[in-house]
């Protein structure tokens, strides 16, 4: 059985790597994760109820752990999820972002590249380090512009996407010089069960389980291309058996749509999961100031993976998104734990006190 050291496996993409591997056999899984504010306790003790699973609280750039992890657990591979993530905290504190995207990335390429050299020549040559990175590395798209491809030159525009790109390049510095068997993913928008409600659509939901205003920046027209969890966690497996090494595969859901879209189609499921006297969903969506540097669109073509590896996108917006909304109907516990003090200080610092109350 394949053994994976997945950095950053108690965050929402992560973790339902971690589940997947786990429940369909892939392997086996030793999960190092900081346990940051985005690492739900209640996602943590789910993925203990599962076989095959070891844990670790530990920093991907602590390097005598890494060490230490990868001598004693002897991972085939490393799946690299763990990062900083949110545009909205990078731009009030990017220095964490350039620690852990950055820095904490060329900490583990190190470690990694001296335990690989040191395996034997089988084990070498089955080794690989999976980077998990985003769309946001190539910047914003017109309206008319041709998705993303890999070949497309970066041009990150806040500080989150900069320091993933800085770790993206790195990855690939160190494939060309010390041959390390690399590959990256570049990913769209994710969505799906345990993810954070400080991304668009988790938010929406906990706001509007609440009752509470669903704030949407600027006119609401910023276009991503969107992707079920699920859908991204099974082609990264893919990537794992299939990929070249040395290669970039982007993944996308083929799934363009304003976020006001998005908002207003989330509020209709809704409307008729969880119909509520008086309440209309609709009429809690609140338009806010832009965010700065707001990318306007974001797509992926997926045509290399389709085309090379054989992956596709299982679900549609439309079956994911049900998905999605019942699972976190079925888990307003999960809910109501992250909904604590500084999460509600954090809605304040980014959309305005008025979205903390009821309208």
């Amino acid at each position: 059985m394949m053994k994976f050291l997945v950095t950053g496996g108690g965050g929402f993409i992560g973790a339902n790597f971690v589940r997947l591997a786990l429940t369909e056999g892939w392997g086996t899984v030793l999960n190092l994760d900081k346990v940051t504010y985005a690492c739900h306790p209640a996602t943590l003790a789910m993925l203990e109820q599962l076989p095959n699973y070891q844990f670790v609280r530990g920093d991907v750039g602590d390097r005598p752990l890494v060490q230490d992890l990868l001598q004693s657990f002897q991972p085939d591979a490393v799946i690299h999820f763990a990062a900083e993530s949110h545009v909205d905290r990078s731009i009030n504190s990017p220095q964490d972002f350039i620690q852990t995207n950055v820095v904490g990335t060329a900490n583990l390429l190190e470690e990694v590249k001296t335990y690989w050299q040191q395996l034997p020549p089988g084990a070498q040559e089955r080794f690989r380090f999976i980077h998990i990175s985003t769309d946001e590395v190539y910047g914003s798209l017109g309206p008319e512009d041709p998705p993303f491809r890999e070949d497309t030159p970066y041009a990150p525009n806040s500080p989150y996407a900069a320091s993933k790109a800085a770790s993206d390049h790195l990855v690939r510095a160190y494939h060309h010089t010390y041959g390390l068997p690399t590959l990256t993913t570049n990913c769209s928008n994710n969505y799906g069960p345990y993810q954070f409600p400080e991304k668009l659509i988790p938010l929406m939901i906990c706001q509007a389980l609440a009752g509470q205003p669903l704030p949407i920046y600027g006119d609401g027209q910023n276009v991503r291309d969107w992707l079920y969890v699920e859908d991204h966690c099974r082609a990264l497996y893919t990537v794992w058996q299939k990929g070249q090494v040395g290669q970039t595969y982007n993944i996308g859901g083929n799934c363009e749509k304003p976020n006001l879209e998005v908002v207003q189609t989330l509020c209709d499921l809704l409307q008729t999961l969880l119909p509520r006297p008086h309440l209309n969903y609709r009429s809690l969506i609140t338009f806010v100031s832009d965010r700065p540097g707001h990318d306007r669109r974001y797509a992926i073509d997926a045509t290399k993976i389709q085309r090379e590896l054989g992956w596709q996108p299982r679900e549609t917006f439309s079956s994911g998104l049900e998905k999605t909304v019942q699972w976190y109907l079925a888990h307003q516990d999960w809910v109501e734990a992250a909904r604590t003090a500084d999460y509600s200080a954090w809605l304040v610092t980014h959309y305005g006190s008025v979205l903390t109350h009821r309208p």
